[in-house]
């Protein structure tokens, strides 16, 4: 499915692939193939909600393999389906914490829709900044191409799932596969309340619709 695809997308320049390469700080038992184990077990669900982001970020997904995710939830184990194996994942002398991911899981806890939502990126790998990997980037039109096959296939594997673009970027991926999705406030730079607000009144749609 999408694991596949994402393994054959090459990196390029500035930009770091999460389940073929390793970090730094990555301890013993969180390389490439135990972020790609938990991206398996992530996506192994009949999936009522995908929420689609823009891109990896080097707090999260770039840690743990996973959209939406930090090191600090995983051993939490606020995930979903997926657990650590190990008591750290890096040297890091806190683990690492992304705010944006917080955000999401709480409100997905909150509305109870966790167990039953993917997250994805529309691109999936982690682009930073000329020479400070421990950075972000907006993706380039390039590079979301690139993350199309993917998203497709995930897609495909989840034709009933209700699809919710993160941003406007990740809304303008999706509108490149033809798909019109409801999108929601990004919760990063402030954004927390309008997520959430955004969130719950698309969970209470599909409540409305589930009663008729």
């Amino acid at each position: 499915m999408c694991c596949r695809s994402v393994l054959d997308i090459r990196a390029g320049t500035n930009v770091f692939h999460p389940w073929v390469q390793e970090n730094a700080d990555d301890l013993p038992g969180n390389g490439p193939a135990e972020r790609l184990a938990r991206l398996k077990a992530h996506l192994d669900v009949e999936a009522s909600l995908i929420l689609v982001g823009e891109a990896a970020g080097y707090q999260g997904c770039r840690v743990t393999g996973l959209a939406f995710t930090s090191e600090r939830l995983v051993l939490e184990g606020a995930i979903p389906r997926v657990a650590t194996g190990a008591p750290r994942l890096s040297t890091r002398k806190l683990p690492w914490s992304e705010p944006s991911a917080t955000i999401v899981w709480s409100t997905l806890h909150s509305l109870g829709l966790a167990e039953t939502t993917i997250c994805w990126n529309a691109f999936p790998l982690h682009p930073y900044k000329s020479g400070d990997p421990l950075s972000n980037r907006t993706p380039s039109r390039e590079e979301l191409a690139c993350g199309i096959a993917s998203l497709q296939r995930l897609l495909a594997a989840q034709p009933t799932a209700q699809v919710v673009a993160v941003g406007k970027m990740a809304q303008s991926s999706l509108a490149w596969l033809g798909i019109q999705a409801p999108s929601v406030r990004h919760p990063a730079m402030g954004g927390a309340t309008r997520f959430r607000t955004g969130l719950h009144a698309i969970a209470a749609g599909r409540a409305v619709k589930k009663k008729r």
